[in-house]
């Protein structure tokens, strides 16, 4: 029986719902996604969105669709034929998803975590198993499942010092939520940690699965074309949050990119022209943001290219990488990347898929989201940490004019990345496992075997 704060809890989000509608007619405002099938969002689908036996893979946002990405191809390898439903939180999670998706399979929004819109996906869809991805846990979501017998994992679990503060906050709430998941594979040790003092039954550490993303060949091949064309070292200020760029801007300008250096003082090699020697690009983190970051960059005195206007000529001052799905095209022009999330209190974004690249990061002091893989990288000597984004910027051009170094840090990055794979192949094998061992929803359990 269900408890009468979870009833609460069930009550409040119903009542909520008008609430919810009301956030994304505001969000679609700024990003059409969020207007697309919103009735989905309330357990409301189209005829044909019907389907039995389901791997059922949450992933909220862009960064968790991109694992679910990598997940889905190893479940593909070992399981060929293998039916799912992949559910999105965000508009750039769902534009990505999209990209996943083949014949027979099934991608609809998460529904809103009240009985109601719950109790609809759930019966309509009858997954086998239920997969979410690092974070996104939700009180009904868990409660309904395990009352169907459904199990419900997290794979790629992280949970900073943060977010368990904040769980613990509401452990009413959230541990019942953790313990009813039937398994979690954590990333790292510490993720482990904090994962069971909120009850979770971790089942292993196994690693990111980010780890295990293949950059796209293509892209690379492509930057490495143009980079023989360009006439200066590219710095990319990749994944970039509000408030970072300007940051970045400020520094720049104060440093005097655009200031001319008499010819009696080439020798000296000011701060202002070894600036000016770089180009600069920014890569903001959300779409959204791109037309904000343009009028930002041009605000501060400088002009600017977009990736959209046909690419980005040499003479622009700023380059913005206005584009979605091209980080690797990005990582690989650049001589090095400064991270994003990282220079506000926002815990980093994924440095990962730099390294893989074989790109050389700066990264600012907070970076709580990816804790031990900047440790991990910091220690291989793929990466540096300054204390704010003017270190940062001279610790750029540092490496710039340093090619020896620069191209030491490339290999370091190219073996962390290549060292803590696995973590893809391990996951795909337990979820399978637990899949197989279920029954289908309303039927008695048979022979195991994931329809």
């Amino acid at each position: 029986m269900r408890s009468l704060l979870l009833r609460l809890y069930g009550a409040f989000t119903t009542l909520a719902q008008p609430l919810v509608r009301r956030k994304l007619r505001r969000r679609a405002a700024a990003e059409p996604g969020y207007a697309h099938a919103v009735e989905e969002r309330f357990g409301h689908y189209d005829a044909e969105a019907v389907g039995t036996g389901w791997c059922w893979i949450h992933a909220v946002s862009l960064g968790e669709a991109r694992a679910a990405g990598i997940l889905i191809e190893e479940l593909r390898r070992q399981y060929p034929g293998i039916p799912i439903l992949l559910t999105n939180g965000t508009a750039t999670g769902r534009e990505e998803g999209a990209k996943l998706l083949q014949p027979g399979d099934l991608q609809v929004w998460q529904p809103w975590d009240s009985p109601g819109a719950v109790a609809r996906f759930l019966d309509r869809f009858r997954p086998r198993i239920g997969v979410l991805m690092e974070t996104e846990v939700w009180p009904e979501m868990t409660a309904a499942c395990t009352e169907r017998g459904i199990p419900l994992v997290l794979a790629n679990a992280r949970l900073n010092e943060k977010s368990l503060a904040g769980a613990e906050r509401l452990a009413w709430l959230a541990r019942p939520a953790y313990s009813a998941l039937a398994a979690v594979w954590a990333q790292t040790e510490a993720d482990s940690h904090r994962l069971v003092s909120l009850g979770a039954k971790v089942a292993g550490v196994y690693g990111n699965l980010k780890f295990d993303a293949t950059p796209d060949m293509r892209q690379l091949a492509a930057a490495a074309k143009l980079r023989g064309q360009l006439p200066k070292p590219i710095v990319v200020f990749a994944s970039s949050r509000d408030g970072e760029e300007r940051q970045l801007l400020e520094v720049l300008k104060r440093f005097g990119a655009l200031a001319p250096v008499p010819p009696e003082q080439e020798a000296v090699r000011s701060i202002a022209r070894r600036v000016h020697d770089v180009q600069w690009m920014i890569v903001p983190r959300h779409p959204q943001r791109f037309d904000e970051v343009a009028a930002l960059v041009e605000s501060h005195g400088f002009a600017v290219a977009r990736r959209s206007a046909a690419g980005a000529p040499a003479e622009s001052e700023i380059w913005l990488g206005d584009s979605l799905g091209e980080m690797a095209l990005y990582y690989g022009l650049a001589d090095v990347a400064l991270l994003g999330g990282s220079f506000e209190a926002l815990g980093g974004q994924n440095l990962i898929e730099a390294a893989a690249c074989g790109c050389p990061v700066i990264m600012g002091p907070s970076t709580f989201n990816f804790a031990e893989a900047a440790e991990l990288s910091l220690a291989a000597g793929a990466s540096q940490r300054v204390p704010d984004m003017e270190h940062a910027v001279t610790a750029a051009l540092k490496l710039t004019e340093n090619p020896e170094r620069r191209e030491a840090m490339s290999q370091a990055a190219l073996a962390f990345a290549n060292a803590n794979r696995g973590a893809a192949e391990r996951t795909a094998t337990a979820l399978l496992a637990i899949a197989e061992a279920a029954s289908p929803v309303g039927e008695e359990r048979a022979e195991p075997r994931l329809e």
